[in-house]
């Protein structure tokens, strides 16, 4: 990584003259769905979105990609997040991806902050989703049934208070979606799942305990990733995240953050990580809200001396709590 990058938004931006601004002008939508997704041109399905997500059908990642791309949205299942990044930036695989970024109880997914910073995607937007855990069975199998409830480790430990009512098996599984797929596969009468709402339209399941989950207020931020050449920033775009370090000298983060204050944008989430190869060295994470682009814009020009790398990972609009 050179010493002093200049900020990267768009590969244009090279071709752009010395005193202009650092980040993208808006664009309209070209391309986009009126819900502001990518309408695909590759693959067998043109004019189809095709979204890669981590896990399987009927996981909380699916249920995203519907909320912003639409329900027709076509999903391309992963095993992990790297996998996900991978198929994202393949233009002849996807149109882009959904990844888990931050949850309000357990706090940052920070491997998939390496994961992005290691990528060439860009954000195009965020959606805050209210996590809801519940008990589904079979059609016609009864709560005095269930002798096992098998999900995500995770998942199980979310739903402890309702789960210690009663004297099931607890196994923990792969995915809470596989979970509802396995006891749908084998129609079993003896073992339940804890899965989305999702999951039990998609494998016929019925819900015999909804929102089993202990915290109510349990949201997971998901990042909405595309390609740079597909990236377009809408006029009403008022949230951007950004990575930036200093020369480490003293007070040299204090002067970013004070440029950031005067300028009006309220810096929503910090985060810090070790520079690899580095003596305790550390880049920032930050997710910066505005009321204008230029507002963000001038901003960026203030800080970019002040900084030694400066790159932004997406200018989008803040996201809904759904």
């Amino acid at each position: 990584m050179p010493a002093k990058a200049d900020v990267e938004n768009d590969k244009s931006m090279a071709d752009k003259k010395k005193g202009k601004d650092l980040i993208q002008k808006p664009r309209t939508g070209s391309g986009r769905g009126s819900n502001g997704s990518v309408v695909s041109m590759a693959g067998e399905n043109p004019g189809k979105t095709r979204i890669a997500i981590q896990g399987y059908e009927g996981s909380f990642h699916q249920m995203v990609a519907q909320l912003f791309f639409g329900k027709n949205v076509e999903v391309i299942t992963c095993p992990s997040f790297r996998d996900v990044v991978r198929i994202a930036s393949s233009k002849k695989e996807s149109d882009g991806g959904v990844m888990a970024i931050e949850n309000s109880i357990a706090g940052s997914i920070l491997p998939n902050y390496n994961l992005l910073q290691k990528s060439d995607l860009k954000i195009s937007g965020e959606v805050y989703l209210h996590i809801k855990q519940n008990l589904m069975v079979n059609p016609g199998v009864r709560l005095e049934d269930i002798r096992e409830v098998h999900s995500h480790t995770m998942a199980l430990q979310q739903c402890y208070v309702f789960l210690d009512k009663y004297k099931w098996k607890l196994v923990e599984t792969e995915d809470t979606a596989l979970s509802a797929k396995h006891i749908h596969q084998h129609k079993s009468r003896h073992i339940a799942a804890i899965a989305s709402k999702l999951a039990a339209d998609l494998y016929g399941l019925d819900v015999i305990a909804p929102n089993i989950h202990t915290l109510k207020n349990n949201y997971t931020r998901f990042l909405i990733l595309e390609r740079e050449k597909t990236n377009t920033i809408t006029e009403d775009a008022d949230k951007a995240s950004v990575n930036f370090h200093t020369d480490h000298s003293k007070g040299s983060l204090a002067k970013v953050l004070t440029a950031i204050s005067d300028g009006g944008i309220n810096l929503s989430k910090l985060q810090s990580f070790p520079i690899p190869g580095s003596d305790f060295k550390y880049s920032f994470h930050a997710d910066m809200e505005f009321d204008s682009l230029q507002q963000f814009n001038d901003v960026m020009k203030t800080i970019k001396p002040i900084t030694e790398h400066l790159k932004i990972y997406g200018i989008y609009k803040r996201g809904i709590w759904r």
